[in-house]
C-alpha cells in the first residue's frame, strides 16, 4: 500500500493496525470513532496541527521496512 496525505485513515488501519502509532503521535487518540477513520490524512493533520507529509513519510517508511 501506498500510502498518500489523501488516503483515509480507515485504510491504512484496516491494511495495517500498527500503523495507529504514527496517528497516537500526533495526539489522534480516537481512531475508533467513526468520523475520523473516514478522514483522509490530511484533514487529520489539519486539525491536529501537524505536517500530514511528515506522517506519510514516517508510515510509508514502516510500511516499507515491515515489506522487507
Amino acid at each position: 500500500m501506498e500510502v498518500t496525505k489523501d488516503s483515509v485513515i480507515g485504510e491504512v488501519l484496516d491494511y495495517d493496525i500498527e500503523t495507529a502509532q504514527f496517528f497516537f503521535e500526533i495526539g489522534m487518540h480516537c481512531l475508533g470513532c467513526p468520523s475520523s477513520r473516514g478522514e483522509s490524512i490530511e484533514m487529520a493533520c489539519a486539525v491536529h496541527g501537524t505536517d500530514p507529509d511528515e506522517l506519510v513519510e514516517k508510515i510509508n517508511k514502516f510500511l516499507a521496512e515491515k515489506a522487507k
